[in-house]
């Protein structure tokens, strides 16, 4: 049975008409007038585009990027203004014929709602300059893949699809939760008195945190305890060194490297685990007017059994090696005083972003699964709420053999939409598997060669409901 067509290309029309007023400066356009269009930029583009540029309601920044034959698609991305209309992806797209822009998140930060609002207020300028799209598709990475998901499910009279990658689609508050589990426990066994929640100095903080964890790993007490704080937290067993360099996934039965690999998750890199959580928790707690996270209720003995097998190991083993008890580590944490959430801070949070699950148009994902900040497990959860919504057939989940934060190539980015646009196309999915991925986007000149890989998520440990 076919997928249900979208129909916001129809519903986008009415938008569009506002919008045009809003190009033009209010001024009566006849009916028969062409769209205003942009002006010609990127000179060295064999493509030839066009740019519009310009500021929405709230002060946000946005610009698109059109190319002179331009097939009707235009893909949209939080984060695009300023390095965006020259990156690699954005080459790639303009040769194959789409359009691209976006926004920034320069104003709205961690007001998610906000920011999911402002790629349909986007859309609907660049509409106004150049016609309806064919097909309009949000798609961005890190945030801009949690907004773009945001973006469909609130959206969907504007977007016909979505390729969010790399977002942290367990929402909001969920995502937030379990940040909140990996670095309480990690104060409450590794690095007693660094900050949790209250974060005043955010430099300091992650100095101090990142220190922390570098000394704990060079004991077995140490790396024992980043074991059951990161399998707590559903960290990557494999992160991204110092220096910035990747090393190659661990073997299943190297324990060690194992335990190594989410050390490097948590404090390794150019963006750990660690420092992300010192720097993004007071911003957020900020926007929401208090702390929207709590453990109270939470059973970490619990946490860990409902874990992914392999890393237990990783952590029995570890305890084991270092001679310490795990069940007395465990009793530490069952006795700990729990951190409350403050009600209305919750709300709002979950105001900003939480997913039902419910879809209307189709919505293609895809991970890395060596991911330290957006953590694969989400998507697990994603799944499973689109799943319990009947609304599975409008999504496919795709996966990467990398590690670190939205590492994806520009070339596995380009197969990801073209496989969205193909689904808009005919309105049936094409193959998604990971050889119909890696040949999308080796067709598509990949470098290195690439990495789409069959991966199944661990269940998500810390749900809403």
């Amino acid at each position: 049975m076919p997928d249900r067509p979208s129909s916001a290309p129809l519903r986008r029309l009415a938008v569009v008409a506002g919008a045009l007023a809003l190009v033009l400066g209010g001024a009566a356009v006849p009916a028969s007038a062409a769209p205003p269009g942009g002006v010609p930029c990127l000179p060295d583009s064999p493509s030839d585009p066009t740019c519009l540029t310009g500021t929405l309601d709230d002060g946000t920044p946005f610009g698109f990027v059109v190319p002179a034959d331009w097939d009707g698609t235009v893909v949209v991305a939080l984060d695009f203004v300023g390095s965006g209309p020259t990156d690699a992806l954005t080459q790639r797209l303009l040769a194959d014929g789409v359009a691209r822009g976006g926004t920034t998140r320069g104003v709205t930060g961690w007001d998610i709602g906000s920011a999911v609002d402002n790629q349909a207020e986007a859309l609907a300028r660049f509409e106004a300059a150049y016609g309806p799209a064919r097909h309009a598709i949000a798609s961005g990475t890190s945030m801009g893949g949690f907004v773009s998901a945001g973006a469909a499910q609130e959206h969907p009279d504007a977007f016909d699809g979505a390729v969010p990658m790399c977002g942290g689609l367990g929402g909001s508050v969920a995502q937030w939760n379990q940040k909140l589990d990996t670095v309480f426990v990690l104060e409450q066994l590794v690095a007693p008195g660094l900050p949790v929640l209250e974060v005043t100095d955010v430099p300091a903080a992650q100095r101090a945190w990142i220190q922390a964890l570098t000394a704990a790993q060079q004991t077995p007490e140490g790396r024992a305890r980043i074991a059951l704080a990161a399998t707590i937290g559903q960290l990557p067993a494999w992160g991204v060194r110092p220096d910035g360099t990747q090393p190659p996934p661990p073997a299943r039965q190297d324990l060690a490297a194992q335990q190594e690999g989410a050390f490097l998750a948590l404090a390794g890199g150019p963006l750990p685990y660690i420092g992300q959580a010192m720097s993004s928790r007071p911003a957020l707690t900020a926007v929401v007017g208090g702390n929207p996270s709590w453990n109270t209720g939470v059973d970490y003995a619990r946490q860990l059994q409902a874990a992914d097998p392999e890393a237990r190991r990783v952590v029995r083993e570890a305890y084991a090696a270092a001679g310490l008890d795990l069940e007395a580590d465990l009793g530490v944490l069952a006795g700990a005083p729990r951190i409350a959430a403050d009600p209305g801070a919750v709300e709002r949070f979950a105001e900003g972003l939480v997913f039902t699950g419910e879809l209307d148009v189709p919505v293609l994902t895809m991970s890395p699964v060596g991911d330290q900040i957006s953590t694969v497990a989400q998507q697990q959860y994603y799944e499973q709420l689109v799943r319990r919504a009947g609304d599975a057939s409008l999504l496919r989940q795709t996966y990467t053999q990398t590690v670190g934060h939205c590492t994806f190539s520009a070339a596995e980015q380009e197969a990801a939409i073209a496989t969205m646009v193909q689904r808009l196309d005919t309105g049936h999915w094409p193959a998604t598997s990971a050889p119909a991925m890696n040949a999308r986007a080796a067709a598509a000149g990949a470098d290195p060669a690439p990495r789409f890989v069959a991966f199944t998520p661990p269940r998500f440990n810390r749900p809403l409901a």
